[in-house]
């Protein structure tokens, strides 16, 4: 292959370097900024300088087209020549091509085919940095291809950032691999920041940027936006600029529409962009860059099964890359749409999508190449394992791998649609139930859900079916080939849009909560909210999200469902149970039949098995308390001297505090639980009696000798001694105790009474822990106070001339 004259880029005077370099040691990381000509102009180096075919992974269709559009212009011819490209849907190459862009999740399934990647001497993967998840995987891949089949397989990873390390280590074999910089001449680019004005939405602050941007400017604008709503709001508010063309770029445009925005116009434009423009591609003309500092990236929420789209703030990196677009050909001007102080708070790289996204896909992937764990391989990052475990579940339930984590030959049919597994499922069962086509149209909304403005799934489709957009036409016709393929066996065609939705999702069919309520509950266990509400009482949900900060999601497409068709297209989310639980403070006993979450039926169950209830009532003591039971003050008294002796003893006494009775209430509760059936049966068993069956034999028997319940003082009463207070208190009348010089102490000794003394008329007249003490120094005065306002007892100066008695001095004689 001969090459042209090509244009001076900074990467031209280079290219010897750079082909050298990946002939001789095999591998490389080339590190280039935008705009420099790397993902052009170095695929033809290489495809001049070595046999064979080059293909160059692109992580986007749309950078995938325009890159091979761009070499075949530079070749003088159209792509499909020397120059072809793949991507999902679309291929033109020919017998003579040289060089082939594609996808890297396209490439991710040719490896699969063929892992020798025959007739391929270079595989280039551009834009690394990006961390795709598509091209984390395919990097992985190769790398296990080139150590087990193709030792001579070249391999060359670009990055228009500078962390190169880490690909470096990895291609290289031993050591790492080389690292090639090529200097850009970006020009200069002047930074503007312009914050946002109280409660100004995103699309009117960028809009009144875009304008601040076309006063001050006399080149094309280039507006960075999270999404394609965004787009179409911020289009809507510069419908008014004179002279001016406002024209949106993204993944989801056909082929004319993209390359409208990528050529240069007759007229001053303005391109609304998402990160489709942030490197790979080059828009022609710009000398301003408007940045909204946002990105959508994928998001799951694991607890509510929810997965999506989220909007984050840019790293630093990609705030970089976006402004440097206004200088790739003359000196430019970025606004940034945030303060400039909150710039130093950006991170620093963007997030790998491997870390965030939902990784169903890329097990199956994983599954196929035969490793279902990704050990072995060689990654950037590892995946996540709770993630991939959870994508290789969801493959379980479809039926994409055995027992073992083997893919099945179903998952290897589901992994050769190119889509993601569930939207897979759906089209070749539904295609199997209701035919190829009605399956393969809805299918294709579920994939691009830009193709539906409403909520209302049925409305949408009857409106495609109508105007035939070329987009979805081309991917229903790509579908149906598929499932032809496939060898299904022609049915009666049906429509039933929520049937295969439900193939897809069956944890999202929903039934509303209340009658005319816009809140549904999906069998998953989410709350979501229909838009305008007054829906069907069941649906089958395509899409919903959830925003930061929302208690329930939002459908933003779904379709008219029943409860025969969740039975249908669901049946192992139909469960039925016998429930006995602790239910708002009693025992409840029903029969329940649910699809996941919703509840179909229940109704009383009136023989329930005694070991269901048995452990719902313990699960009331551990909600409510062991004051469920009866504890009269005997049982109140046994439960205070057990804790004593617990105290003081340790084992073998019984640890008898609320933490250690609900541990294990069947040590001492067994006998009555296994009686009970209702809150009302708690509250008649005898706590104390239930108490007993913890005590230790045969140390049992000193129970009353360590800690007596009662105690006989000196006049023949027997007194209770209050374990509730600490130590215990023995409230007595002093006549009672005359002649008593020493108080008794208990646990053996361990521990000392606290004598509360009380008048005649049981009034505490004195507090000791010292009887000897208070007959010596407190007594005078007890003695004084008690002659004055009780005269008919007996209060001698010395206790111990009066015997101990009950009442009056004539009881003392």
């Amino acid at each position: 292959m001969k090459l042209p004259e090509l244009p001076d880029l900074p990467v031209r005077a280079d290219l010897p370097r750079i082909t050298e370099t990946l002939t001789t040691a095999g591998a490389a990381v080339l590190v280039a900024p935008p705009g420099t000509g790397k993902t052009t102009l170095v695929p033809l180096a290489l495809a001049a300088a070595l046999p064979g075919r080059v293909v160059v992974a692109e992580p986007r269709r749309i950078a995938a087209r325009a890159a091979a559009a761009r070499m075949a212009a530079l070749l003088g011819e159209k792509a499909g020549a020397t120059v072809g490209y793949a991507v999902r849907g679309e291929r033109r190459v020919g017998p003579d091509t040289r060089i082939e862009v594609v996808t890297s999740g396209l490439l991710v399934r040719r490896l699969q085919h063929d892992p020798e990647l025959t007739g391929t001497t270079l595989v280039m993967l551009d834009e690394c940095h990006e961390r795709q998840l598509d091209a984390d995987l395919l990097l992985a891949l190769l790398l296990d291809a080139r150590d087990g089949l193709r030792p001579d397989l070249r391999l060359l990873a670009t990055s228009a950032t500078v962390a190169a390390t880490r690909p470096a280590e990895l291609l290289g074999s031993g050591t790492p691999a080389p690292i090639l910089e090529v200097r850009g001449r970006a020009h200069p680019v002047e930074l503007s920041y312009l914050p946002s004005l109280p409660r100004e939405r995103v699309e009117a602050h960028v809009a009144r940027a875009t304008r601040a941007a076309l006063a001050a400017t006399t080149g094309d604008v280039l507006v960075f936006l999270p999404g394609v709503p965004e787009i179409t709001r911020v289009a809507g508010l510069l419908s008014d600029l004179a002279a001016v063309d406002v024209l949106p770029l993204h993944g989801r445009l056909s082929a004319a529409a993209q390359d409208r925005a990528l050529r240069p116009g007759a007229r001053r434009r303005v391109v609304l962009a998402t990160a489709v423009a942030e490197t790979s591609l080059t828009v022609p003309g710009v000398r301003a860059v408007v940045d909204s500092g946002l990105a959508r990236v994928p998001r799951v929420d694991h607890r509510r099964g929810l997965a999506g789209l989220a909007t984050v703030r840019v790293s630093a990196a990609v705030a970089e890359q976006r402004a440097g677009r206004a200088g790739r050909e003359a000196p430019g001007h970025a606004w940034r749409c945030w303060p400039e102080y909150e710039h130093t708070t950006l991170p620093a790289y963007p997030d790998p999508e491997l870390r965030t996204a939902e990784l169903t896909t890329l097990a199956l992937e994983l599954a196929c190449w035969g490793t279902p764990d990704g050990s072995g391989l060689a990654w950037w990052d590892p995946p996540p394992a709770g993630a991939l475990a959870a994508g290789r579940e969801v493959l379980a339930t479809l039926g994409a791998l055995d027992d073992t984590g083997a893919v099945t030959t179903r998952g290897r049919r589901m992994a050769e649609v190119g889509l993601h597994p569930r939207l897979a499922r759906a089209l070749l069962d539904g295609a199997a139930e209701l035919g190829a086509r009605p399956a393969a149209e809805v299918v294709a909304v579920l994939d691009d859900d830009g193709l539906i403005s409403g909520t209302d799934l049925v409305t949408g489709l009857r409106a495609l079916r109508r105007d035939r957009p070329a987009r979805w036409v081309r991917e229903v016709d790509r579908l149906v080939r598929r499932v032809e393929r496939e060898g299904t066996e022609p049915v009666a065609v049906k429509d039933d849009p929520a049937f295969v939705v439900a193939l897809a999702h069956p944890e999202r069919l929903a039934r509303r909560r209340a009658p005319g309520s816009a809140s549904y509950l999906l069998a998953g266990g989410t709350a979501v909210t229909l838009p305008g509400g007054d829906g069907p009482e069941w649906l089958a949900v395509a899409i919903a999200d959830r925003d930061p900060g929302r208690a329930e999601g939002r459908i933003r497409l779904a379709a008219p469902a029943d409860e025969q068709l969740a039975r249908v297209a669901a049946p192992h989310l139909r469960t039925t149970t016998d429930e006995v639980d602790w239910v708002d403070g009693d025992v409840v006993t029903r029969r329940v039949t649910r699809f996941g979450a919703i509840t179909l039926a229940e109704n009383p169950i009136r023989d329930p098995d005694p070991a269901l209830v048995a452990a719902a009532l313990r699960r009331g003591l551990q909600a409510e308390g062991i004051g469920l039971l009866r504890w009269d003050a005997a049982a109140a008294t046994l439960r205070q001297r057990l804790d004593l002796l617990r105290r003081t003893h340790g084992d073998p006494w019984p640890d008898v505090s609320d933490e250690a009775l609900l541990a294990d209430p069947q040590s001492w509760l067994g006998p009555d639980l296994d009686s009970a059936r209702r809150r009302a049966d708690l509250a008649r068993i005898d706590a104390g009696q239930a108490l007993r069956r913890l005590l230790p034999w045969p140390d049992a028997a000193r129970l009353d000798e360590l800690v007596p319940e009662r105690i006989t003082v000196p006049s023949g009463s027997r007194v209770c001694i209050d374990y509730s207070c600490d130590p215990p208190v023995l409230a007595v009348q002093v006549q009672e105790i005359f002649g008593w010089a020493e108080l008794p102490r208990l646990a053996g000794g361990r521990i000392s009474l606290l004598l509360h003394l009380l008048s005649p008329a049981r009034r505490p007249v004195a507090v000791t822990a010292d009887l000897a003490s208070f007959w010596r120094t407190g007594w005078p005065q007890v003695r004084s106070d008690l002659r004055g306002r009780y005269p008919k007892h007996a209060w001698p100066e010395d206790p111990a001339t009066v015997a101990p008695h009950r009442g009056t001095a004539r009881n003392a004689r």
